[in-house]
């Protein structure tokens, strides 16, 4: 999954990118309002959660959050705020936003409310995915093939849980970099090959049927 943080504390938006990476998560950060507003517009398919400060240079965090609504751009919002009134609360979470996190918090808690926004997507996702003797349990971050578990990195399993949400759908290697690197990665790397092989050999090595399938010349796919 990929998060866009809008943080004009500098040190606190690379210290949550830096932390929620390690969690598993791709991670954007911009530190100016308007320029995160605009990000959002051109890139709303790339991102599953915003994390957005209340107080921004150039556009705020209560405009940025109700002008989404109003385009009904439903991407969840968890909003950062140093006010700790009830009054501010219930005007953020008025506009729209998915929930409310007051500065200072700790990460703990921030990653917990943000397992909880993830649990109340547009649609209702499963939290064991089955395909054919696959088995992906997103809760547990464990899969398995048939009664064997099959460990995984953070990024394999990223990119296995997306593949398996979509079966039969070709992604090409930019769709999935696009989905578990962040705006910074090298769009040239072979980053994306690497962890398919990776995978692969991991699911697939000894196996009869054959589940991740190469596309040659455009990408891969999960057959279900």
């Amino acid at each position: 999954m990929r998060f866009l943080i809008i943080e004009d504390n500098k040190k606190l938006a690379v210290s949550l990118k830096k932390g929620l990476e390690q969690e598993g998560f791709a991670v954007d950060f911009l530190l100016d309002g308007k320029e995160g507003f605009q990000r959002i517009l051109q890139c709303k398919e790339d991102y599953d959660l915003i994390i957005l400060d209340l107080m921004l240079p150039s556009k705020d965090g209560i405009a940025i959050c109700q002008e989404l609504r109003q385009q009904k751009i439903t991407i969840p919002v968890l909003m950062l705020t140093a006010k700790d009134t009830i009054d501010d609360r219930i005007l953020g979470l008025n506009i729209g936003a998915d929930d409310y996190l007051v500065k200072p918090f700790s990460f703990d808690e921030l990653v917990a409310r943000i397992k909880v926004i993830l649990r109340r997507p547009k649609e209702v996702l499963l939290a064991e995915i089955r395909v054919r003797d696959l088995i992906l349990n997103a809760t547990t971050r464990k899969v398995f093939r048939g009664k064997k578990e099959i460990l995984l990195t953070l990024k394999e399993f990223s990119l296995l849980e997306y593949l398996m949400r979509n079966p039969n759908q070709v992604f090409t290697r930019e769709q999935l970099l696009d989905h578990a690197w962040d705006h910074s990665f090298d769009s040239f790397s072979n980053v994306v090959d690497v962890h398919l092989k990776n995978l692969r050999k991991k699911i697939d090595d000894n196996q009869d049927e054959k589940i991740l399938e190469t596309i040659r010349g455009v990408g891969y796919r999960i057959n279900g």
